[in-house]
This record gives structure tokens, C-alpha cells and sequence, in this order.
């Protein structure tokens, strides 16, 4: 299917319409194919599909134990 520009403005739900059922959708700007509709293809990717197996991330904000900051600072585990 081939449309002029202003042909596209008037009937663009059509237009999309016919490019997601797998119809060539060309917008001719002048006489001359400017631009071609194309559906979008969407994968199977979602962000955050895997955070079941992450866990739990520790709270950096929160204050170190005296022990883990004693070992943080160089201290000797068994010097304590």
C-alpha cells in the first residue's frame, strides 16, 4: 500500500492497522516513498525477570558490626 503524506495524516489508525497485520505501508512524501511502516517485534526480555534468583543485597548505608569493622581496618581475626 502506497499513501501520500497527507492521505497518511487522515487515515493513520488504518495505516497502522494494515502494517501490524504485515501489510507494506509506504508514505510517499511528493510522489516519492519517504518512509516505510513496520511493526515493532517485542522479545521475550523483561527487566528484573531474574530477581528470584539474586537474594537480597546487603544495606550499605547501614553501620558496620565493631567486628567487621575491626577486620575492615586490618585487624587480626585472631588477635582479637
Amino acid at each position: 500500500m502506497r499513501v501520500s503524506v497527507h492521505a497518511a495524516q487522515t487515515r493513520l489508525p488504518e495505516l497502522l492497522d494494515a502494517a501490524r497485520a504485515g501489510e507494506e505501508v509506504i508514505i510517499a512524501d511528493a510522489d516519492r516513498p519517504a518512509v516505510k511502516l513496520v511493526p515493532v517485534t517485542r522479545s521475550g526480555f523483561r527487566f528484573g525477570g531474574l530477581e528470584h534468583l539474586a537474594g537480597t543485597a546487603p544495606d550499605f548505608l547501614e553501620p558496620m558490626s565493631e567486628e567487621d569493622l575491626h577486620l575492615w581496618e586490618g585487624g587480626d581475626e585472631c588477635n582479637r
